[in-house]
């Protein structure tokens, strides 16, 4: 573990597990969660050879809670921090939700030699908010009510959305693991309410169609099609289109949060991407 001092003097904290020499693997987490969200597949990919890193985002987990840079430009910025810091080459970035966003925008504007390879999983990007350029999106309303959510009783509603729609608990027949809506809880609960109610309008109203038009390393788009937080139809297909070298995963019927409820099944097929 350790810390990259941004800036704008911002502490951000990260993890840093594996062989030095090994090549890099860098996590990047949805809201309003932190780099444990990731310990899955920072195991897994340890175990493979990995040098596994993962990040809490500004105002999230660990990190520092500024008043300010709770959008994408800055978090972006951070990663750079991060990257020179450790001075990583041929990295892979893989981000979740909100991180995905994160990895577009980072890896559209690396240095050379930085990064190798990107994946998307479950991400927000094109772009999620509905307008007439983007007729599939969500109504703004749709965050409009997470925003108030949040300010209501922010420790509900970090019960509720795991609870429903995040891991797909909701639906009819679901292995309700309480394990993942416990430590989902203690994640956003450990990060600063005005930075994530900043994120809500960074990950629904941010455009990446610029970002990934401009990614020239390969990328992978992992998407599950019962999606109900970034609905499946408006995103992963759209991004596919915009990469120069995207590859779509699309997983029938696995929510939002499949990379904790299926890891088993997604985990393999992003190591199969990483090495091919």
């Amino acid at each position: 573990m350790g810390t990259v001092t941004t800036d704008d003097g911002t502490v951000i904290f990260y993890k840093d597990w594996g062989p030095r020499d090994g090549r890099p693997i860098v996590f990047h987490h949805g809201w309003p969660l932190s780099a444990d969200d990731w310990d899955n597949q920072m195991l897994f990919f340890l175990s493979h050879g990995y040098r596994v890193i993962a990040h809490d985002r500004r105002g999230h987990g660990r990190s520092g809670q500024p008043a300010t840079g709770h959008e994408m430009d800055t978090y972006a910025a951070d990663v750079t921090a991060l990257t020179d810091a450790l001075d990583l080459r041929g990295a892979v970035h893989i981000g979740h939700s909100t991180g995905g966003g994160e990895v577009a925008r980072y890896v559209a504007r690396a240095k050379p030699g930085r990064v190798s390879k990107a994946v998307l999983v479950s991400a927000v990007p094109p772009i999620m908010v509905k307008s007439d350029a983007n007729p599939g999106g969500l109504p703004i309303e749709t965050f409009d009510g997470f925003r108030a959510a949040l300010a209501a009783n922010r420790a509900q509603f970090y019960i509720d959305v795991p609870s429903g729609p995040f891991y797909g608990f909701n639906r009819p027949g679901a292995n309700v693991l309480q394990g993942l809506i416990d430590n989902w809880w203690r994640q956003g609960m450990a990060g600063a309410a005005n930075a994530h109610y900043a994120c809500i309008k960074a990950f629904s109203e941010t455009d990446f169609t610029d970002d990934l038009r401009q990614i020239d390393v390969p990328v992978l788009v992992a998407h599950g099609t019962d999606d109900q937080i970034v609905p499946y139809e408006d995103a992963a297909p759209l991004s596919v289109k915009l990469l120069r070298d995207g590859t779509l995963k699309s997983y029938d019927g696995l929510p939002h949060g499949m990379l904790s409820t299926h890891p088993d099944t997604v985990n393999p097929d992003i190591l199969a991407f990483v090495e091919s």
